[in-house]
């Protein structure tokens, strides 16, 4: 009877198949399971109610079943999506996280989770700004960005900054940044509302809607007449390529992800490499867990406007998962799972 008592349902977004090509909000499906709101006795794992669950365009990737091993796992059919999210503690056997507590890391996209390592997760310091920051602007897309701008681009004050997918939850803070660091900054992306939103709030010196360009080179140029010393790389594909075209020597590119490429079955291939080689570039990729020991160094520093695009329910979040592919979503896409 007691562990009846401790069982609740627990509504959770699960993979149906494994996609290939353009995902569908088909893919997925919204079921209801039970969650038990207890640990194990003498576990150190902990159970959390979700608050915010975060959409990311690299989930695209784990959607997809590998054969060989890819950065992160694919996801597994019938479970629970994962990925960063905003939750409150309700359970733990682990010393460090109470009953109570508001953290983020990597959890479930479900109502209730259990953590079997909490030591992964990240305590929320600044409980007094919205916790839906925490999936974006203070958590894993702030310190993308704070990262890969500080650490990989190694900025200088009068840098040509060039940020591509620029309204993102990414580059709207990578330009922020380059903003306070006293470089131009010219950003893409694809709606007028966007481009309005970067130049009107974000601070952009420049910004372009690329799907009204008829040629990116042309753009390039007419927004970079001297050329580019960072580019921020969110797209690939012929935007890499034109942005190639147009770097100064000893530029610095940042390869933070590449979503034009996510839903191909055949990733298109860039034609004029060479370019690294005559212009001394410095093309390099990197990953935001390779910096979770930073955090709360970042945490404190990070500041700046920022937008978010909320869908309201489980139910939603197939939906805004699959707009990020398409540009659907304005600013940093969400789900509130439960407000609080």
């Amino acid at each position: 009877m007691a562990a009846a008592r401790d069982e609740v349902p627990n509504k959770r977004v699960v993979l149906k198949r494994y996609v290939t090509g353009f995902p569908s909000e088909d893919d997925m499906e919204v079921v209801t399971a039970t969650a038990r709101l207890t640990v194990p006795p003498g576990s150190t794992a902990m159970v959390v109610k979700n608050l915010y669950v975060s959409c990311d365009p690299y989930m695209r990737g784990r959607m997809t079943k590998h054969e060989r091993p890819s950065y992160v796992p694919d996801f597994v059919l019938g479970e629970a999506l994962v990925n960063f999210g905003v939750s409150r503690v309700i359970a733990s056997g682990h010393p460090d996280f109470k009953v109570g507590d508001l953290v983020w890391g990597m959890t479930g996209w479900e109502e209730y989770t259990l953590v079997p390592k909490p030591e992964s997760f990240f305590k929320i310091n600044h409980p007094e700004l919205p916790l839906s920051y925490y999936t974006g602007v203070l958590g894993m897309p702030g310190l993308t960005a704070w990262a890969g701008f500080f650490d990989v681009s190694k900025p200088k004050k009068g840098d040509y900054v060039f940020v591509s997918a620029a309204s993102g939850a990414v580059g709207q803070l990578v330009g922020q940044l380059a903003k306070l660091t006293g470089c131009y900054v010219v950003g893409s992306a694809g709606s007028d509302e966007k481009v309005n939103l970067l130049k009107t709030k974000f601070g952009f010196d420049e910004a372009f809607n690329y799907k009204k360009e008829q040629d990116l080179d042309a753009a390039l140029r007419r927004c970079f007449p001297e050329g580019i010393d960072i580019y921020f790389e969110n797209v690939g594909g012929p935007t890499l390529e034109a942005v190639l075209s147009n770097m100064r020597n000893h530029g610095r590119i940042p390869a933070c992800g590449m979503i034009s490429q996510y839903n191909l079955e055949q990733p298109e291939g860039v034609r004029n490499l060479f370019h690294i080689v005559a212009k001394r570039l410095r093309m390099e990729g990197f990953m935001v867990f390779d910096y979770f020991s930073e955090y709360y160094k970042f945490e404190e520093e990070m500041a700046g406007s920022y937008v978010e695009d909320i869908a309201e329910g489980l139910e939603r979040a197939p939906a805004a998962l699959i707009g990020l592919y398409s540009g659907r979503n304005v600013g940093k896409q969400l789900v509130a799972v439960a407000r609080e």
